[in-house]
């Protein structure tokens, strides 16, 4: 796991760097008891210490073991952490569309924690950090103005598989380490359960097809299953919206106003 060591400096080096630009000190994120959230907020913490604050935000969604964890690595680290609860909310709109669906819970509980970290961020005068990692960049799985928003994020360029290394090195608690990936946004759900593989699986071909651009043909070849590299492709191609700010139509000059 020495292998990095340099990657969590360099990381480092670049929340400093971005954040230091600004002439702001302080930032914020939100702290899940996931693997993703945890590596972050170490990176953070080494940068800018008790600058960081850490934000818990959960929901009648939440399990209890992910509270759990949150509190037990917060502790274990002694990091700055409050709970801002987002089931008020989130209840008032179910309440409002009875008819709402997983799909749209989970957006809207994504968009409402971070509206909940933006919001935080201008009372604290702070820069929100981005916790979604290059596995799911690549597959577009995230909420567009959800998780997905944020003013830096320092492992974007990391395979959730490498968060798992990093996170090893940086001595994450024990239960997040073990604990499947999820992004608690209803009862039960379970990442690799959404996208039908395991982040093993997956990193191992968005590798392959992203980082080596071999064709879909060379891929097969090489023995791995046509039904999931289709998946990572089909996704990848539309879902790259969320990666880019929003188009703006130009006007021609021989029309403008």
């Amino acid at each position: 796991m020495e292998k990095y060591a340099p990657i969590a400096e360099q990381l480092q080096h670049f929340l400093y760097e971005e954040v230091h630009k600004t002439g702001i000190k302080n930032v914020v994120l939100g702290l899940s008891g996931g693997i993703d959230s945890a590596v972050v907020a170490l990176l953070a913490s080494r940068v800018f210490g008790d600058n960081l604050l850490c934000v818990k935000m959960p929901s009648h969604y939440s399990s209890q073991s992910s509270l759990d964890d949150a509190d037990e690595f917060s502790l274990a680290f002694n990091l700055r952490s409050i709970t801002s609860s987002i089931e008020p909310m989130l209840k008032a709109y179910e309440e409002v569309n009875p008819d709402m669906d997983n799909l749209r819970r989970g957006n809207l509980s994504a968009r409402l924690r971070m509206s909940t970290l933006f919001d935080l961020s201008a009372k604290h005068n702070a820069l929100v950090l981005g916790t979604s990692n290059k596995s799911e960049l690549m597959l577009g799985y995230g909420t567009l103005y959800g998780d997905l928003a944020c003013a830096l994020n320092p492992i974007g360029d990391l395979y959730k598989s490498e968060v798992y290394e990093l996170a090893e090195y940086l001595n994450v608690t024990n239960s997040i380490m073990k604990k499947a990936p999820s992004a608690d946004l209803w009862a039960g759900q379970s990442d690799e359960a959404d996208l039908g593989y395991t982040y093993s699986q997956l990193d191992k071909v968005l590798k392959l097809y992203i980082e080596e651009q071999l064709s879909r043909e060379k891929i097969l070849e090489m023995g791995y299953d046509a039904k999931m590299l289709d998946m990572i492709i089909e996704r990848n191609l539309r879902n790259q919206f969320k990666g880019k700010m929003p188009l703006i139509a130009k006007l021609r000059q021989n029309i403008r106003l």
